[in-house]
């Protein structure tokens, strides 16, 4: 009898490890919009990697580039339903139903990256991935592109009456539309992929941009001047969805949350190194004068343009905004 139990007893758990091992994977789709040899597309083949390697093939990352599966709003829709389980849009794309986002498009409000980190991580990043979950998503974490540059083909900009009357392209966001109203210019929505040809034409005169974007791109070769301004950064928000996590069993959701921490890390490190790169990639190629700003002509900049602060008080939060600012301190 004893030896018939154990019999079946091994029959039992060979079947169980065999499904196991035979067990279709877990599917990942993350769709993103850029290539993949940017920040953000490095960052995503990372956590592929990982994931994969850490779950042992029990999940599987598939990731769909330059927008081949869904653009940045398209995939937020996909992702409410499930038909996607991970984006990575910038900020601007979630502003209509988390206003509170706008906060990072709020010029000059970050010293550095160790003070952007530091919101990140802390209180104020954290409650804001937290209110992003009200449209059945999962804020999982913040992806760094860099801090943005400022560019023109007219003059050169040092001071910022430079800019007056100067028709800049910007993302849809009402806080960018204020930075460059105060300062006197024309801000224009324009869809990234439109930027090139209207630097070109002349539909617009400047630009603002992270390095890299700007060297792949090619905007310093269609603008004479570029200020190494660090004014604003341009991030993305990675995210997923209540449906998906759910249904994850816990000990991969363990390991794939431990990943996409490790995946963070690791993009901060590549978007610097990247940016790095692309500004002396940039000089080498003379095709743009490079001013660099003295901490007082910065300092000027930056009184300027946060004068429009207290425009966003009621619709980002005066508490968020100056919690921000004191972590800087």
């Amino acid at each position: 009898m004893k030896h018939t139990k154990l019999l079946v007893l091994t029959f039992v758990l060979t079947l169980l490890f065999s499904f196991s091992a035979f067990a279709e994977p877990i599917v990942v789709k993350f769709s993103h919009v850029v290539a993949n040899d940017t920040p953000k597309g490095k960052a995503a083949q990372y956590l592929k990697k990982i994931v994969e390697e850490r779950t042992d093939g029990r999940m599987k990352v598939e990731i769909y580039p330059n927008a081949s599966l869904y653009g940045d709003r398209e995939a937020i829709e996909a992702l409410q339903m499930n038909a996607i389980q991970l984006a990575a849009p910038s900020f601007s794309k979630f502003t209509g139903f988390v206003p509170e986002l706008q906060i990072f498009d709020l010029p000059f409000l970050f010293n550095d990256n160790d003070h952007l980190h530091k919101v990140l991580d802390g209180e104020v990043g954290q409650k804001i991935l937290k209110l992003v979950g009200q449209k059945g998503l999962v804020g999982l974490a913040y992806w760094d592109n860099g801090f943005k540059q400022i560019s023109a083909k007219q003059r050169p900009l040092i001071k910022p009456s430079d800019a007056a009357g100067l028709k800049f392209r910007i993302m849809s966001s009402k806080v960018l539309e204020e930075q460059f109203k105060v300062i006197g210019a024309n801000p224009q929505v324009l869809p990234f992929s439109e930027v090139y040809s209207a630097l070109q034409q002349g539909v617009v005169d400047g630009q603002e941009n992270t390095l890299s974007n700007i060297y792949t791109k090619k905007f310093h070769e269609v603008q004479n001047y570029m200020t190494l301004s660090n004014h604003g950064y341009l991030g993305y928000l990675l995210v997923s969805n209540k449906i998906f996590m759910n249904q994850l069993p816990e000990d991969l959701k363990k390991i794939f949350l431990g990943a996409v921490k490790d995946a963070t890390e690791y993009a901060r490190k590549i978007a610097k190194e990247v940016n790095q790169e692309y500004l002396k990639k940039i000089r080498e190629s003379g095709k743009v004068e490079i001013i660099k700003l003295t901490p007082e002509q910065r300092q000027v900049w930056k009184e300027k343009m946060m004068e429009i602060y207290p425009e966003f008080y009621d619709v980002i939060g005066k508490d968020l905004i100056q919690k921000t600012l004191d972590a800087g301190k």
